[in-house]
């Protein structure tokens, strides 16, 4: 049993981390915590579903869509919302973005009610391998992040538009100087942001029945896993989401699983306490 709930707290913290890493770049480039990282999510479940069951779109199409979605209402957000806010302070936007949440969420809830859905994918048997069962949907989950967290961080080592995103992250005074356009940097973070997002809540879908609170239910443990590895650091992010992943999954064995939430709200509680930079935020901050 603690070897199956190991590779399960893998996959969850796979799963965690694309809306960790999406959290991490908007905190580092535009400074704030996005409250609505979980709505979000939620709504790229919500057009993946339609592309999937009221359209019949395969599901790679429908992920593609949901991405699409979700990075156009994060454009449409920051162009309505955040941009307009920008100069007011984090605490402002923090504010502003828990109202897009809501706004969000209860859109979902207006269009599509409270019952819980599910794609349209084909039934497959599970693999069994040393003993630890292995789920097609596992094994989906695990290809996808991993293809992705390899590109996100291609795009930010060896990419125009990912050097002026770290050099806006670094001093945004500094990068303006040398012609950086924060304004066009903020909207493609938020395209980039939107578009991790609709693919997480894909994923989320996969992973469980999709209703109105699929992406509150990760909120907790997105925000704890991007504060373990220190808000700002993409890595930190990932590792900070396998950490607490696992630890959820793993907290089983000596707790009820309706209550592994605690082990979240430990972690956040016990950063807050004792290294609020995080595990990698110190080393983040400094570069």
């Amino acid at each position: 049993m603690a070897a199956q709930l190991f590779f399960n707290g893998l996959v969850t913290g796979l799963l965690l981390a694309l809306p960790a890493l999406a959290l991490t770049l908007i905190f580092g480039v535009l400074k704030f915590a996005n409250f609505a990282v979980g709505a979000m999510l939620t709504l790229g479940a919500y057009a993946a579903w339609v592309a999937n069951v009221q359209f019949g779109a395969p599901l790679v199409g429908s992920a593609a869509i949901a991405a699409v979605t979700v990075a156009g209402a994060g454009l449409l957000a920051d162009q309505f919302a955040f941009e307009r806010l920008r100069q007011r302070g984090s605490i402002t936007l923090l504010v502003a973005s828990m109202g897009v949440s809501l706004v969000i969420e209860n859109v979902c809830r207006f269009f599509f009610g409270n019952a819980s859905r599910g794609f349209d994918v084909a039934l497959s048997r599970p693999i069994r391998w040393q003993g630890v069962r292995i789920n097609q949907e596992q094994i989906t989950i695990a290809i996808t992040v991993v293809v992705c967290l390899v590109l996100v961080d291609a795009l930010l080592r060896f990419t125009p538009l990912g050097r002026a995103m770290r050099a806006v992250a670094d001093n945004a005074a500094l990068a303006a100087v040398r012609g950086v356009e924060r304004r066009a940097i903020a909207r493609l973070t938020w395209a980039l942001v939107g578009a991790l997002l609709g693919l997480a809540g894909v994923l989320a879908g996969l992973d469980r029945s999709i209703d109105p609170l699929i992406g509150w239910n990760y909120q907790i443990a997105i925000f704890a896993a991007a504060i373990l590895g220190g808000l700002g650091s993409p890595i930190g992010a990932v590792l900070g989401a396998l950490t607490i992943g696992v630890a959820e999954e793993m907290s089983a064995l000596v707790i009820p699983t309706n209550y592994r939430q605690v082990v979240s709200f430990a972690v956040i509680l016990a950063l807050l306490l004792f290294r609020a930079n995080g595990l990698l935020g110190a080393k983040a901050a400094r570069k």
